[in-house]
């Protein structure tokens, strides 16, 4: 998908092959908009298009029955259909709540969108960015006795975040979950035996100073802190009230640092993120501690600006769509978020 910051228009090389094209407005904050174009409409124009409708009937197959999921892994047909429709409006089409045809709307979009539930793996630079990482983080390190390198899994994780665009590291960070086992699956996403969990849980403050001491660990805590402190007149309201993309960009920068956050668990409704630290232990130091770590486990910025842009959305009313407990599809909200 596009970038969840702002929901793309169709590109202007392809206005010309889709005439019918009229934007709508998705805001998302004081004047705040993105341009997008509801579901409906954006299979009457794939329609009318020779190549995109062949290809629209074929994906609709590639759906179709239990095998699905190895269709769309290995039906080159399949994977064909798909990437022209990546160049069609159906790409970022979005449905409104309580409009005209929304269920025909919601079975447009999701034509499309659960063949994009594996996007990465149909990106080449995501597919092999992403086996690296895993590769270098399950591998045993024989130097030091120990199950692998944190260090170069660290490494790892950071190039895969820096090169990989963030419609596809961020469906896989960001992935929205309606069961333990999809919650599970985002948790691992990170390889957090290596990259996260340690023998022993660091004070954090002792963490944070150890954080400081680096020059990117430092910078990318200073950006979260910049990017997703909470406004001193509200517990609900971002600094970017316009781009909620900056607080989880700035989050997914920080995995591959000594500050590294994940899942606590694999919980899918009330989920928590946090360092790998603890308060225990600070003497009077102690609400200093506990203030910092809220700034991730509380975070009401961080937690809502997924709620904002459709990337996260946890509550859901078509169950079975979103996580597909037996596929490991994680998809982004059909919805604009609109203010009315």
């Amino acid at each position: 998908l596009s970038s969840p910051s702002r929901l793309s228009p169709v590109p202007p090389q392809m206005r010309g092959t889709f005439p019918g094209w009229v934007p709508h407005l998705c805001l998302s904050g004081p004047g705040a908009h993105s341009e997008w174009v509801d579901c409906i409409q954006a299979s009457e124009m794939c329609n009318q298009n020779p190549n995109c409708s062949s290809r629209y009937r074929v994906m609709r197959q590639c759906l179709v029955g239990k095998e699905k999921d190895a269709m769309l892994d290995n039906n080159r047909e399949c994977q064909a259909a798909l990437e022209v429709l990546l160049g069609s409006p159906l790409y970022d089409c979005r449905c409104k709540r309580g409009m005209k045809k929304e269920l025909q709307c919601l079975q447009n979009y999701w034509t499309i969108h659960m063949g994009l539930g594996d996007a990465c793996n149909l990106n080449g630079s995501c597919k092999r960015q992403r086996s690296t990482f895993i590769g270098i983080c399950i591998k045993e390190d024989p130097n030091r006795g120990e199950t692998c390198s944190r260090k170069r899994c660290h490494k790892a994780l950071r190039s895969f975040l820096d090169r990989v665009p963030p419609e596809f590291s961020h469906r896989l960070l960001f992935c929205p979950c309606q069961t333990e086992g999809c919650a599970e699956r985002r948790r691992q996403t990170i390889v957090p035996d290596c990259s996260y969990n340690d023998k022993d849980k660091p004070n954090c403050l002792e963490l944070r100073t150890l954080c400081r001491q680096d020059s990117l660990c430092r910078s990318r805590l200073a950006d979260y802190t910049e990017n997703c402190r909470v406004s001193a007149h509200t517990t609900s309201t971002c600094p970017n009230q316009d781009n909620h993309q900056a607080c989880l960009s700035s989050y997914a920068r920080l995995i591959g640092t000594d500050m590294t956050p994940n899942y606590v668990d694999n919980s899918f409704s009330n989920w928590t993120i946090s360092p790998w630290c603890t308060c225990e232990g600070s003497g009077n130091q102690e609400e200093e501690c506990y203030n910092f770590l809220r700034f991730f486990t509380e975070n009401t910025c961080l937690s809502e600006s997924p709620l904002s842009i459709g990337v996260l959305l946890t509550a859901f009313p078509f169950n079975g769509l979103l996580d597909g407990e037996n596929n490991g599809i994680c998809l982004g909200s059909p919805y604009c978020k609109l203010h009315f």
